[in-house]
């Protein structure tokens, strides 16, 4: 009896065809286990005539390398020295248990009658009907444009494909939420959900929803960290990427099949990045690029039993898509760039040319390229590395094979899922300043969940009333009030309140319309700026004493801020009907006409600029985001009995 799905699908091959794929894979494991030395044996050509037209061919093949402990690398399949050759083994004696018992007469395990695919459009694919169970496809699936291309996808797909399953390792999500300060972030979900629930008496959103949000902001404020370079591990200076490294048997049992050198010209010294694949590497490392963000990224949100997908997308970008069951559908969430919902972002943001974007789980393929565009006929011209009943063929083969343990009910789930989706795919979405900045779409609930809602036309702020700084017991005591905000850290320090820290930039702002952070990897800087698209953007913070019966005595403010072209910031301290306009310098400024005051406003107002990058040219609290001990934004305040 079969001990693997993988090594069960490929007892769904007629005798013949089993018989003949069989003798080839035992091959390979033998002469690994009989060789294990030999590096020649551990690499399997993926051009090579043999595996492309007797093994990549059959249903099952490629799945048993994997189970077997094969990778891909590029241009081969590798069995790395960190794999458990017992599992090797157990996927072996499985195979060649199968292959006796057929060579004796005996009855394969799995029954042969051929029945074709489902397909529920051309251009994505579709899980199994629930009626039955899932019957194999023995049909030869249509031919690609190139049978190299087509090898070259097939493996990508099947490479994916298995390694979403190392997600659902129970000791590898309980290892990922030793980490996660899940209390804390259920806490805010349910604040953030009580909030939106006042303000909208509709919101019909879920505690998920908002759990994702303060995931995606924990992950890349706290957890994560972007290299381009590493600093210099004998001076901490910089570095370039000057070439690739031989990975070291410990690279090689963390899926790290690439060591890039970045060398430091002061010291000629070169500091090792080996590119991790294995998410729970990264939960120690916690550093990497798009690839290493995504992968521990998706490991997170299974580990807090959130339904992820891992998006693999051609032009060399991953993400995750999160399942929300409140509002129905999958959300588009980037963790690099923290945003939720804006499947926009790369093609009319970052200017990308998509092709093909493709979602894996632990239940299915799905090609969701076209929930990522607006431009779909210009998306199809550039899907030529495969033909498209090539790919909805074999994406089916793969969802029949991994869905075949699935019960009745969640085949029927998926189905309907995936229905869902495909009325999503028919009409392209059309664009709007909202998508990447401010967004108009959804419901109002949603949209102040992500810190997206926009004053209309006249101005006017569509967000609930925000925080108002009043002062704590010690505050009144020291008739002192002393905040700091850091950009890189992204935090509030009340330093006269026994140094508590407030973490996001919006957490302890009055109002705020068509602004929020941006942070840029390439350069490494951070910093507020508007959103795209908006012609102005506001942000205020609000202090009042008169509930604790004290006023102002003196009040000092260091702003910095900065423009570029055109563009313009204007910051103003208002109280009543006065308003005093000062500079954003950098400097710490004094303030003594606000003596006797109750209450005041620290307002900035960003516009101007120039052409489509406009937004980018009024910035507040750029920094670098390597500056962490540094603060952007400081206010002091001297207090007395009213």
């Amino acid at each position: 009896m079969a001990v693997s799905t993988a090594v069960t699908t490929l007892c769904e091959n007629s005798n013949e065809v089993f018989l003949d794929v069989a003798k080839l894979l035992l091959t390979y494991a033998d002469n690994i286990l009989r060789n294990p030395n030999e590096e020649k044996y551990r690499s399997i050509r993926i051009g090579n005539p043999t595996f492309s037209t007797k093994l990549l061919p059959i249903k099952g093949a490629v799945e048993c390398l994997f189970e077997m402990g094969f990778e891909e690398a590029e241009t081969h399949l590798v069995f790395p020295k960190s794999a458990s050759v017992e599992q090797l083994r157990l996927i072996r004696e499985s195979i060649a248990a199968e292959r006796d018992q057929r060579l004796r007469g005996g009855q394969p395990v799995q029954p042969t009658a051929p029945a074709p695919a489902t397909s529920a459009s051309a251009s994505t694919s579709a899980p199994e009907s629930s009626a039955g169970p899932s019957q194999p496809v023995t049909s030869p699936p249509p031919q690609p444009s190139s049978l190299e291309s087509s090898m070259s996808f097939f493996v990508t797909l099947q490479s994916n494909f298995q390694h979403v399953m190392m997600y659902e390792s129970p000791e590898l999500q309980q290892k990922a939420r030793s980490q996660i300060p899940h209390q804390q972030l259920s806490s805010a979900a349910e604040q953030k959900l009580k909030e939106a629930t006042e303000a909208d008496s509709e919101c019909k959103l879920g505690k998920e929803d908002f759990l994702v949000l303060e995931l995606l902001r924990w992950f890349k404020q706290d957890f994560f960290s972007w290299v381009d370079c590493l600093p210099c591990s004998r001076c901490g200076g910089g570095t370039q990427n000057a070439s690739s490294l031989s990975p070291s048997t410990d690279d090689l049992r963390w899926g790290a099949q690439r060591v890039e050198s970045h060398y430091c010209q002061s010291c000629k010294l070169s500091t090792r990045f080996p590119r991790y694949n294995n998410p729970e590497k990264l939960l120690e490392t916690r550093r990497g690029r798009c690839g290493e963000w995504a992968n521990c990224f998706t490991l997170c949100c299974r580990a807090l039993g959130l339904e992820a997908r891992y998006i693999w997308d051609s032009t060399d970008h991953v993400w995750t898509e999160i399942y929300s069951v409140s509002q129905r559908r999958w959300l588009h969430c980037d963790s690099c760039e923290n945003v939720c919902d804006k499947p926009l972002l790369y093609e009319v943001g970052w200017g990308k040319k998509l092709a093909y974007v493709l979602a894996f789980s632990k239940d299915q393929v799905v090609d969701v390229t076209w929930r990522y565009s607006c431009k779909h006929p210009e998306v199809l011209s550039r899907r030529t590395r495969v033909q498209e009943a090539w790919l909805l063929h074999t994406i089916n083969g793969l969802n029949a094979s991994r869905q075949q343990p699935l019960t009745p009910d969640r085949k029927k789930q998926l189905t309907e899922r995936l229905l869902v989706e495909l009325v999503e795919f028919i009409s392209p979405k059309k664009p709007k300043a909202g998508d990447l900045g401010g967004r108009n779409s959804g419901s109002l609930a949603w949209r102040m969940a992500r810190g997206e809602t926009r004053g209309a036309d006249t101005g006017t702020s569509t967000q609930a009333p925000g925080y108002v700084f009043t002062p704590t017991e010690k505050e009144k005591s020291d008739r002192l009030l002393h905040v700091r905000y850091s950009a890189t850290k992204d935090q509030y320090c009340r330093v006269s309140s026994d140094s508590e820290f407030i973490q996001s930039w919006d957490q302890c702002v009055w109002r705020k319309e068509s602004v929020f952070r941006k942070v840029e990897n390439d350069w490494q800087m951070v910093y507020i700026a508007r959103t795209e698209g908006s012609s102005m953007g506001r942000i205020s913070w609000k202090f009042d004493f008169a509930p604790a019966g004290m006023t102002i005595k003196s009040v000092s403010i260091m702003a910095s801020s900065q423009t570029f072209h055109s563009g313009k910031v204007c910051w103003h301290l208002q109280a009543g009907q006065s308003s005093t306009e000062f500079s954003g310098d950098g400097r710490m400024q004094s303030f003594q006409t606000l003596d006797g005051s109750s209450e005041f406003m620290v307002v900035a107002e960003l516009s101007g600029g120039e052409e489509e990058s406009s937004w980018q040219h009024s910035q507040l609290f750029r920094q670098s985001l390597k500056e962490t001990e540094e603060s952007s934004f400081e206010i002091l305040i001297h207090l007395q009995d009213a």
